[in-house]
């Protein structure tokens, strides 16, 4: 196993043995420059990620659930992905989980030591009623982290897919996961500081993740979020301009239409496609699954 002091996100960077004394500007362009090396790490992962994507796709078409959880950084990550979801995508808050070590107050501030206990870990699952339809998806840029590696741990003993997410060759979390997803973001420039590039890692990752597995669930059509759910005016406003761009007609149209499709974007698109009233609509959705191209002639 790895020594904390030898994994390369704890490594000193070279680029930046003289930060302290660097113009602002010469630092923020240095700062800029690593972190522009991030995308091209994440993309040498794809082939995990894609697998990843497939475990939870699954998972989802059985009733499971995507469950995000790790420690500090990492675990507000995850939280981040999971709270966006419902919005974005149409999905009810329990279906995408985000779970902290420390508890939910860690979201905001940290609590020392919590990232250390893996039966922590074992017992914020079981609260959740972990069960072996859900995936559980731990992040932990060292790849190391007890408090992700017991989720792991519990996760298969559960029944449950799993994944780990980190930022280090050879992680140990590989090792307790059904896809180990590991993306090598080297030294940061702030030494150990891993909410600089792993954190810009992780969250790209969770994007990929959440974002793909909704494409394939028929939660989008074309590029347009057809399942956002418009709580407020910049949603509505986005919601309209959906229905207008997927079905071609004007946005006072569009808005008429929304309302009489109780405000569901994809069942007012199927009307105006389809050329069917809401009740018929939804009916064409039950059909197929919520996949709006397949639902329409």
């Amino acid at each position: 196993m790895n020594t904390i002091g030898s994994l390369t996100t704890e490594l000193s960077n070279p680029r930046t043995t003289a930060f302290d004394s660097m113009p602002v500007e010469e630092l923020l362009r240095t700062m800029n420059a690593e972190d522009a090396g991030v995308a091209s790490a994440v993309a040498q992962a794809i082939p995990e990620i894609a697998r990843a994507v497939a475990l939870i796709v699954d998972a989802r078409r059985h009733g499971g659930r995507l469950i995000y959880i790790g420690a500090g950084t990492s675990g507000r990550l995850g939280m981040l992905d999971a709270v966006e979801c419902p919005p974005t995508f149409g999905v009810d808050p329990g279906e995408v989980l985000g779970i902290i070590a420390g508890g939910p107050d860690a979201f905001s501030k940290a609590v020392e030591g919590a990232e250390d206990d893996p039966v922590r870990a074992e017992q914020d699952l079981s609260a959740a009623n972990l069960t072996a339809a859900d995936v559980v998806v731990a992040l932990a840029a060292s790849g190391r982290t007890p408090y992700a590696i017991g989720a792991l741990r519990y996760g298969r003993t559960v029944g449950a897919a799993t994944i780990a997410i980190s930022c280090n060759r050879n992680a140990e979390s590989t090792a307790h996961a059904d896809v180990g997803i590991e993306i090598e973001t080297g030294p940061e420039v702030l030494t150990g500081s891993t909410r600089l590039k792993a954190g810009t890692a992780q969250k790209m990752v969770c994007n990929m993740l959440s974002t793909a597995t909704m494409v394939q669930l028929g939660k989008v059509y074309g590029n347009l979020m057809v399942d956002v759910n418009p709580t407020n005016a910049k949603l509505v406003d986005r919601a309209r301009r959906i229905v207008a761009e997927a079905t071609g007609i004007d946005l006072p149209t569009a808005a008429a239409l929304l309302d009489a499709a109780g405000g569901h974007p994809k069942t007012a698109i199927v009307m105006q496609l389809a050329g069917v009233d809401a009740a018929a609509a939804r009916t064409l959705l039950v059909e197929t699954k919520g996949f709006v191209r397949t639902a329409v002639p």
